[in-house]
């Protein structure tokens, strides 16, 4: 998304919708998406959660989906909404009395359960997600029984909590129900086995037994991948095809008899947790990758269909809409971090979204290391009520020294609170490492972050001062109740190399935004993630890439998070990419680079270009010599810690949201 200055319609994502006899104000719906801070211990909502979720009601969207909870009470789990039926309906209808004055709808998740991902019982004897060596136990046709009654009896309570209707989780991710449904996990040989009318038994029964629960007018939809992308157990297929999972014709099928069966709505997305990079895309998935999918799907049923997975592209979902592909867009991660989306673009002001990076690294990612979801550029998340913006007691002048990300978020925050704010930058642009991350075309989002925080800037109406470096002396006498360093970081390039400055050398940045002209044949020293995106890119271009890597695997850092992680490695594998781990760059001459390689030998490997990429290092600081000034002082950032967007924003707010 540019800068944009004039308004831009969004008929189809703006108009009314029916599930069942549930009318949905707009076609904007919140994915289904667990945060750990939202739920407690038997699965119903946490005050954290009901927050969380009015925020995004208030944001505009039409229909939200809660994250999955499990009724099971008595096969894989002894706790559940069952066993606190009166709290789960009072807060439920707490919450919902809360939503109706929105406009917004919800419908509760509804789980069998995750099976072999989590190591729990599945339709087979099969090998635990991440760990093959041990097997899962078989359910028995009671325990299925057992479950699938658990299910009738949540959806009733759900219905007398004032959801207005249930979805199914899910014949995706390769949960319980997908590999019912999956005959690559499916050998049972009784009537949940076999043909696929069989091995879909209980995705029928469950909407039979919430009809009986509730009645056939209570609106049922069911989370459904379209492919799995598969290529064995724990291994995608990355260029998509050696399906060993739902190929699309099967998934033609299935969703011809979803609709016989009485779903409601098909909520459409891909992958399995074993192709995860599908299942949680990052920004390397191309936007709208399932369409060309689900567009098949929607040709044989007469029931809504909805997409999911990287539909957060406001043009490619209207578009989509406009064309008879989908009925509604399920939009997960943007609405994490921009609650208010869906009112901005019925607003006709998609200029103004802050936009989700497609970076896994605080929701997913933080979901999975830390217990609960954060987002990288929304630090409000999780703390919907406690870190709610107010007006600041006191009026300061606040000084910010660096257009960085956390510099612009700095003075956005500070701004919205009512203090005068000059912001200053030593280049003719705002963005500062934003820019060059933004310039691969698979990180386009983040450009799109870059020019989010510029339109704030314009918004707000902050005195930004570009082409202006200040000195300690000019800072001192500002006259500023408080500065704050946003100065950033800078790409390594050690000077202890032989032909550091060999014209064959180039920095990250210089890679990124390509300032100097690029051979064919690559050598990227530092398998890092920012090194790693970087030949990436260069594979993609069709260049001949080596990677040089000092430590004994590429990726190596613990917050690189794992889909993204696995996505580039198998990428590397698809593309025969060089990889040369333990190995050191000792100098850039005319033939290449020359390293050492474990054993202590030295190669000269044929290069036309040689990209330095271990690291930034922070700009030297300047807050020991600002020290008396009379101002408070705070380095945020790369300035402060060389991290990333999500350290770089998080620093930011927590030092101005008490400003």
């Amino acid at each position: 998304m540019e800068v944009e200055k004039t308004m831009k319609a969004y008929p189809n994502l703006s108009r009314p919708i029916k599930i069942g006899n549930v009318t949905i104000k707009n076609r904007m719906f919140m994915a289904p998406m667990d945060t750990g801070f939202g739920n407690n211990s038997y699965g119903g909502l946490t005050q954290a959660g009901v927050e969380y979720f009015v925020r995004r009601a208030e944001g505009g969207f039409g229909l939200i989906f809660s994250g999955g909870t499990s009724p099971d009470n008595k096969v894989d789990v002894s706790e559940s909404i069952l066993n606190h039926e009166k709290e789960f309906v009072q807060i439920g209808r707490a919450l919902n009395e809360r939503l109706r004055a929105f406009g917004t709808k919800m419908f509760t998740q509804l789980s069998m359960n995750i099976g072999r991902n989590a190591g729990m019982k599945s339709p087979s004897v099969l090998p635990v997600l991440g760990n093959p060596s041990i097997k899962t136990q078989a359910l028995t046709i009671e325990e299925i029984k057992t479950k699938i009654s658990e299910i009738g009896k949540a959806a009733k309570l759900c219905k007398e909590a004032g959801y207005a209707g249930v979805e199914i989780h899910a014949l995706h991710w390769g949960h319980l129900i997908d590999s019912f449904a999956l005959a690559f996990m499916n050998h049972r040989t009784d009537e949940y086995g076999g043909n696929l009318e069989n091995r879909l038994r209980v995705v029928k029964e469950i909407r039979e037994a919430i009809a009986s629960e509730c009645g056939k007018e209570y609106p049922v939809s069911i989370r459904f991948a379209v492919r799995s992308f598969m290529k064995d157990f724990d291994k995608a297929s990355f260029d998509r095809k050696d399906e060993v999972g739902r190929t699309l014709e099967e998934a033609i099928e299935i969703a011809k008899l979803l609709e016989e069966y009485g779903y409601d709505a098909l909520s459409t997305d891909a992958g399995t947790l074993d192709a995860f990079y599908y299942a949680m895309p990052p920004s390397y998935v191309e936007m709208g990758y399932t369409l060309e999918y689900v567009k098949e799907i929607k040709k044989v049923v007469n029931i809504p269909v909805f997409a999911g997975s990287r539909m957060a592209d406001p043009d490619l979902a209207e578009k989509a809409i406009s064309d008879g592909i989908i009925d509604a867009a399920v939009i997960g991660r943007q609405a994490i971090a921009d609650p208010d989306f869906a009112k901005k673009i019925i607003a006709g002001k998609p200029g103004t979204v802050r936009t989700c990076i497609g970076c896994n690294q605080g929701c997913i990612w933080g979901y999975f290391t830390k217990g609960c979801v954060s987002c990288a550029v929304n630090p409000e998340v999780g703390h919907e009520s406690s870190y709610r913006l107010t007006k600041a007691p006191e009026k300061k002048k606040v000084v910010i020294v660096g257009g960085g990300v956390a510099g612009m978020e700095a003075a956005r925050i500070s701004t919205l609170r009512g203090h005068e704010v000059t912001l200053y930058e030593k280049s003719d642009k705002l963005g500062g490492n934003l820019i060059p991350a933004g310039n691969h075309d698979f990180k386009a989002e983040v450009a799109s972050l870059n020019n989010y925080f510029k339109n704030e800037m314009k918004r707000l109406k902050i005195d930004v001062k570009l082409n202006c470096e200040l000195s300690v002396e000019q800072l001192k006498k500002s006259g500023a109740d408080a500065i704050i360093l946003a100065t950033g970081s800078v790409p390594v390039m050690p000077k202890t190399i032989k032909g550091i400055d060999h014209p064959k050398t180039i920095s990250g940045v210089e890679a990124c935004m390509q300032t100097k002209p690029i051979g064919e044949k690559v050598v990227v020293v530092g398998g890092g993630l920012v090194g790693c995106e970087i030949a990436f890119g260069f594979e993609k271009e069709g260049k001949e890439v080596t990677i040089v890597e000092a430590l004994d695997d590429i990726l190596k850092v613990n917050d690189v998070p794992a889909m993204n992680k696995v996505m580039l490695k198998d990428a590397f594998e698809y593309y025969d990419t060089n990889i040369l781990t333990s190995t050191k760059l000792k100098a850039v001459t005319d033939a290449g680079a020359i390293v050492e390689l474990p054993n202590g030998t030295e190669k000269t490997i044929e290069a036309d270009t040689v990209v330095i990429s271990v690291g930034y290092r922070s700009v030297p600081s300047m807050a020991s010599e600002l020290a008396g000034c009379g101002a408070e002082i705070y380095e945020i950032g790369d300035g402060n810690r060389v991290g990333n967007v999500l350290t770089s924003i998080q620093d930011a707010f927590e030092v101005t949201h008490n400003l």
